[in-house]
């Protein structure tokens, strides 16, 4: 079957992307996968062996000027004209988008040649591009149980099948708390900021602070927690980039982080406890932290409630209970099958 896969233009798009892709290879299907510059060597490097490529011209729409918005449609209305005539000739069975601007192309003309389109939606919040394709889906696929702003009027079918994650974490499912006081602060380079404020005053102003320190920041901020923690004679490990990102999150006992589908994924196939703290302008990472708090393993607080003695009270009571811990680590667990479902959804 020639299955035609559009992804978006960030990594959170293409990898779940790259993963289906590899599977629907492995089952004998024929992939064309698509994509933007901002992503073009990403989906290179890491397509799987026999799949094709197709560059199309597209960046995203929001949070830019007026003139910025009509020159990014333009690109995707002529990256829909292109695509259209492509199919015309080289017709997919299936069309399966993956999210994001640089998607919406190939849905619109997968619809033109009424061609069964899936889409996959990395959120808990459905996003403006996929909320705007839903009228030419056959079936939403989910990451979340449920999924807000969903148009009600859709014939889309919604199914959830989670979302994929590399092997590496697939293969820790489950793993054991360490049992060290270990703590992973992680929050990206754009959303570290409010963890670099919080955390480190409410560590240093624990009763008990025989805990380990992994906390991911960003580069220009390195130095002075280093300091900082030496200063209060805090054991951590600051660092600029997590290279095993599963391994670190095995290692800890709780983690701090901001909200991201992938992260929060992450959390939920190893299973661990964590504190989420969605990015303030961010409803998708709200959206996250409240579906991952509902299972009973862990917190989902707003940043403006994000303080340091909320957080000091926290830790030492966390921290002081690992009995508490290893119950809301078997609460966070949840198993992911979502490269299986994906593929059999697709291929049915």
């Amino acid at each position: 079957m020639k299955i035609f896969i559009a992804t978006g233009g960030t990594g959170g798009h293409v990898y779940p992307a790259l993963a289906v892709a590899s599977e629907l290879v492995a089952r004998g299907h024929k992939i064309t996968i698509s994509c933007d510059g901002r992503v073009n060597k990403m989906v290179r490097e890491a397509k799987p062996a026999g799949a094709k490529m197709v560059h199309i011209w597209a960046s995203g729409v929001g949070a830019k000027s007026r003139a910025s918005q009509i020159y990014a449609l333009f690109k995707i209305g002529m990256s829909a004209i292109a695509l259209t005539l492509r199919f015309a000739v080289f017709r997919p069975a299936r069309v399966v988008a993956f999210g994001g601007y640089a998607s919406v192309p190939a849905v619109f003309a997968a619809h033109l040649w009424r061609v069964p389109t899936f889409l996959h939606e990395q959120n808990a919040a459905i996003g403006r591009a996929n909320k705007f394709t839903m009228r030419w889906v056959k079936t939403l696929m989910t990451s979340f149980p449920t999924v807000d702003g969903v148009p009600k009027k859709s014939a889309a079918r919604v199914v959830y099948t989670g979302l994929p994650v590399r092997h590496d974490f697939i293969e820790n499912a489950g793993a054991k708390l360490p049992g060290k006081s270990h703590l992973l602060v992680t929050g990206g380079s754009l959303g570290a900021q409010i963890l670099d404020d919080v955390v480190p005053g409410a560590i240093a102003a624990m009763k008990n602070k025989k805990i380990f320190v992994t906390h991911q920041t960003r580069p220009e901020n390195v130095e002075k927690l280093q300091m900082f923690y030496a200063q209060n004679k805090i054991h951590a490990n600051v660092l600029s980039f997590v290279h095993d990102m599963a391994g670190a999150i095995v290692d800890a006992d709780l983690v701090i982080s901001r909200g991201g589908a992938s992260t929060v994924i992450e959390l939920e196939t190893i299973g661990r406890p964590a504190i989420i703290v969605p990015l303030g302008i961010n409803p998708d990472q709200a959206a996250n932290a409240a579906s991952y708090a509902r299972l009973g393993g862990g917190f989902a607080i707003e940043q403006s409630k994000f303080t340091q003695k909320w957080l000091t009270a926290t830790l030492d009571e966390l921290f002081d209970n690992p009995t508490r811990l290893a119950k809301m680590a078997k609460k966070s667990l949840v198993e992911n099958h979502a490269v299986e479902l994906i593929s059999d959804t697709v291929t049915k």
